[in-house]
């Protein structure tokens, strides 16, 4: 019996041009520049700020140089006064109060903020496992209520009939607060959101103090203590340049967030009383809501940012002198 095995067929010559084959001439891919990777991330985040802010902004400028009161509001009828809105601003005495007391309101705030914050978030690095816990999570419940929940309870707290505060100061002994009025004045209603704010802005510098501080290396703590330094020396001497990054971005922050800060004084006493605590985020709205007069309202608003940025400028250089000390 002859088996015939027959043999299979020889594959076909590759096509050229196909892959696989010894021609192939595909173009090399082209490759975006390492320069302008961080630009192009960055690209869909400053559209996105653009285009929420920026219109709004430039629509602010434009209202900015109208009378736009009730009356074109409800004609729908443009007024155009150049920078009348603007003179008749910075020709108004309440304006250079409010902008004195809200630099002072701010200082106040940060400064406060900082200290409080700081010395927490050592605390929270000094602490064992439980009671940093403990700790951590009273700081992220304080940072995390709403702001005018929070008003609320510290209303509640200074109420004139029922306030904890007049008990408390009964309690210890002190005459005069049967009813006292702790919205009187300007500056005592100041005081008390300058509490609040603290209250609430403390957490986040604390939180973040200690997380930079996990990351500092235990050998220094140990040759510093073994050199015989106390605690305020190695803050001073090591801590404070190893973490000089975090406080100056940090007290940037609380800058620009304490000066633009509006719901807490306008839900406390409406900027009251007799608009003596008012600063220049509430100065706007009093004169754009309550008075009708949303020109000059956005006039105080641009002069805002503007003395924000001018008042910044000096900030920024301050950490552009920084950085390039460090490099």
């Amino acid at each position: 019996m002859t088996v015939h095995i027959e043999e299979a067929p020889a594959p076909p010559p590759p096509v050229k041009g196909t892959r696989g084959s010894g021609d192939d001439r595909r173009p090399p891919r082209r490759r975006v520049p390492s320069g302008l990777v961080p630009y192009l991330l960055l690209a869909p985040a400053v559209i996105a700020i653009l285009a929420v802010l920026g219109y709004a902004l430039f629509r602010n400028v434009l209202i900015s140089l109208q009378e736009f009161g009730r009356k074109q509001l409800i004609s729908r009828t443009t007024e155009w006064t150049g920078l009348d809105n603007y003179k008749a601003v910075l020709e108004n005495e309440r304006f250079w109060d409010s902008l004195v007391r809200t630099f002072l309101f701010m200082a106040a705030n940060v400064v406060l903020i900082m200290i409080i914050g700081t010395l927490l978030g050592l605390l929270l690095n000094a602490l064992g496992k439980k009671m940093r816990l403990v700790l951590a999570v009273s700081l992220v419940a304080a940072w995390a209520m709403p702001v005018i929940a929070t008003t609320t309870v510290f209303r509640w707290l200074f109420d004139t009939q029922f306030g904890v505060a007049n008990w408390l100061m009964r309690t210890l002994g002190f005459s005069g607060y049967d009813q006292h009025n702790w919205f009187g004045s300007g500056f005592s209603t100041l005081t008390i959101v300058t509490l609040l704010i603290v209250w609430t802005s403390v957490p986040f510098v604390a939180l973040n103090l200690y997380a930079g501080l996990t990351t500092v290396s235990g050998e220094i703590w140990e040759a510093a203590r073994m050199d015989g330094a106390s605690s305020t020396r190695i803050f001073w001497s090591i801590l404070l340049p190893i973490m000089r990054p975090f406080f100056m971005i940090t007290t940037f922050l609380e800058i620009i967030w304490v000066f633009k800060a509006f719901a807490q004084i306008y839900a406390m006493n409406g900027g009251g009383p007799d608009r003596q605590s008012e600063t220049l985020p509430v100065m706007a709205y009093v004169e754009g809501m309550g008075q009708n007069q949303y020109g000059m309202a956005a006039a105080i608003s641009v002069l805002t940012l503007v003395i924000l940025m001018i008042a910044m400028s000096f900030y920024f250089r301050l950490i552009l002198k920084q950085e390039k000390e460090n490099s």
